[in-house]
């Protein structure tokens, strides 16, 4: 057990367990509790199944005109060999300026460097042919984008292949392949989440509207693969990300949009999955997931990390989670971290999300809800009190192979910062078991102002085999199992002080108490 500069004063744990090690469990009939027990849960679905509704009859892609220019017009040449960077920017340039139409790089493969898309503009590759990224880091010129945001100033972010900065009608289709030939060997550097000088983004769109990226392969960038910030109308779909190429290998990031759908794609990445974020300052509103597979050895689908802006009214359905299988290409192993996060540690508020019909494999913990208080903010501004993480809606969740670490709910010691109004409802999954009697009582981290991940928090194990929550409030379980492969002798949950009114089947959820020491994070 590590030792500790100081402890808190003891807190309890309480502990809810119908189970042996090693029996079959008899399961109760659950008892539903009534619809006034949570009385926000009928009116958020409707609200969310009807912005679902409105947003697939409204949000089509932008009518693309008849216009098509070949690059080879202007010079290029799709030999795998010569950079082209000029020619492709003139077809673009032309197109946009003639008003609209597509680019199609149709005959071969097409080497670049930095190129920006402009309003009207369709980059279509065809199939059997890819567009390349030069593996010269000379060849992306910075883009400094104009309104400056946490993640330029933490990150340094200068540099992509695709670069779009306030346009309209824009988009990337297939079916052929954009390779950004990102490896470490091309593009060195190390994981970090700061900085990462010298490994270009794949693509970067800000402040700009109406984006389609559809029947399109992509892989392999030096650092994440898509980054849209500050943007508004964006349909994904029938996209395939493989992202296995270097550190900091995200598959998507979707930073403070607004009106986004993101279906029937295949997402395999080094690094966070599917990722929200709110570096933009702006809120992220009205999303759609649905029918798509996210696989990662980070966070299969995660809100956060960084949360300076709201995020609010997201909708995922439908998804398969996880670690990587096999035989599917990674970088460094097949264990995820989480199959879902949702955290906010930079202020923001997480609420009004339902996800529902989800399958979550190969997880450190399955289900992962935090609140911290980290506090990355632009500089200057000045510190702001943790964000709320409530009115969340987890249900119909299944899935094998899971570590055994268990899911972990948490916000700050305050009931001001509570997680609060979760619904976990008919979740069956199955996880590898061995957890020890000494995990029970071993001391949790706090860690309330670092990045919030999953592995801070007990990897080897957190006190109970499926749900450990503390810090938090009105949070109802209901159809609840967690099968371990192997004997576990520790319960199926755990709750740690402070909380208030943890329910399990319309009961509270109450048993033994134990008596843990939680330690204090040193704060930065």
């Amino acid at each position: 057990m590590p030792t500790f500069a100081r402890l808190l004063p003891a807190v309890f744990i309480t502990i809810a367990c119908s189970l042996s090690a090693c029996a079959s469990p008899q399961k109760p009939i659950p008892t539903p509790a009534p619809t006034s027990a949570y009385p926000w849960e009928a009116p958020l679905r409707a609200s969310l199944q009807k912005m679902a509704e409105e947003l697939t009859a409204t949000l089509k892609p932008w009518p693309v005109p008849r216009l098509v220019i070949l690059p080879e017009t202007y010079g290029a040449k799709a030999d795998g060999v010569t950079v082209n960077t000029g020619a492709l920017q003139k077809a673009i340039d032309a197109c946009s300026a003639a008003g609209g139409g597509t680019v199609l790089l149709g005959m071969g493969d097409y080497v670049t460097g930095t190129i920006d898309l402009k309003s009207g503009v369709m980059l279509e590759i065809a199939a059997n042919c890819r567009l390349l990224a030069s593996t010269d880091l000379a060849d992306y010129p910075d883009r400094i984008a104009s309104r400056t945001t946490v993640m330029d100033t933490h990150m340094k972010m200068k540099l992509s292949l695709i670069y779009a900065e306030g346009v309209e009608r824009i988009g990337l289709r297939g079916p052929g392949t954009i390779d950004f030939r990102g490896s470490q060997k091309n593009f060195p550097g190390k994981q970090t989440i700061s900085e990462t000088p010298g490994r270009p983004f794949g693509i970067r769109i800000i402040d700009s509207k109406q984006i389609v990226v559809e029947n399109i392969t992509l892989k392999d960038a030096a650092c994440w693969l898509q980054n849209y910030l500050n943007c508004e109308d964006l349909i994904f779909q029938r996209m395939t990300v493989e992202n296995h190429a270097n550190h900091n290998n995200d598959g998507i990031d979707i930073d403070g949009c607004r009106r986004v759908i993101i279906r029937d794609s295949f997402i395999n990445a080094e690094d966070d999955a599917m990722c929200i974020k709110g570096a933009s300052l702006r809120p992220t509103e009205d999303v759609l997931i649905e029918n798509s597979t996210f696989y990662s050895t980070c966070n299969a689908l995660k809100i956060g990390t960084d949360t300076q802006g709201d995020f609010r009214r997201i909708y995922a359905r439908n998804l398969k989670l996880g670690g990587i299988p096999e035989p599917l290409r990674t970088l460094k192993g097949r264990q995820a971290s989480t199959g879902i996060t949702l955290a906010t540690v930079d202020g923001g508020a997480v609420e009004d999300i339902l996800i529902e019909d989800v399958v979550i494999e190969r997880s450190r913990a399955p289900i992962y809800l935090r609140i911290g208080e980290r506090s990355r903010l632009l500089p200057g501004m000045p510190k702001v009190p943790a964000g709320p993480l409530r009115r969340i809606i987890i249900e119909d969740v299944t899935g094998t192979a899971n570590h055994r670490q268990g899911s972990f709910i948490s916000g700050l010691g305050k009931p001001q910062h509570f997680v609060e109004d979760v619904v976990i409802r008919r979740v069956n999954l199955g996880m590898e078991g061995g957890g020890t009697s000494d995990m029970i009582t071993a001391p949790v981290n706090d860690s309330q102002w670092a990045y919030p991940d999953a592995h801070q928090f007990s990897p080897k194990g957190l006190p109970s085999y499926g749900f450990y929550v503390r810090s938090a409030k009105r949070v109802h379980f209901e159809d609840v199992t967690v099968t371990p492969a192997k004997p576990d002798a520790r319960p199926l949950f755990a709750t740690a002080a402070p909380v208030a009114n943890i329910t399990l089947d319309g009961r509270p959820l109450e048993a033994a108490v134990v008596a843990i020491p939680v330690p204090e994070s040193p704060k930065n």
